[in-house]
């Protein structure tokens, strides 16, 4: 796959990921979730041959699914481990 496949299918990945991600997930920026998706992309693939997937005729679901769970579980650790919160504390 070329790199402008994987980075359009990066970024669509990893806004699907976020769209799924349990919670509050809008706290990351853009770049982030990219990089999400690219991994997801990229892990994703890497998984579903790792358990026999060979791909199909036409578009592979199977493959595209799995991608984005991996992007979802992605974007709750980068999440996570950015911290950011939407909203302030008062002390």
């Amino acid at each position: 796959m070329e790199i402008v496949g994987i980075l359009v299918a990066g970024l669509i990945i990893g806004l699907l990921g976020k769209l799924v991600a349990p919670g509050d997930k809008d706290n990351i920026p853009l770049w982030l979730t990219l990089l999400c998706g690219i991994g997801g992309v990229l892990i994703g693939l890497g998984v579903y041959q790792a358990f026999g997937g060979d791909g199909s005729a036409g578009i592979d679901w199977t493959r595209w699914i799995v991608s984005i769970a991996i992007a979802a579980v992605l974007v709750v650790v980068a999440s996570t481990v950015t911290g950011r919160s939407r909203t302030k504390a008062h002390h």
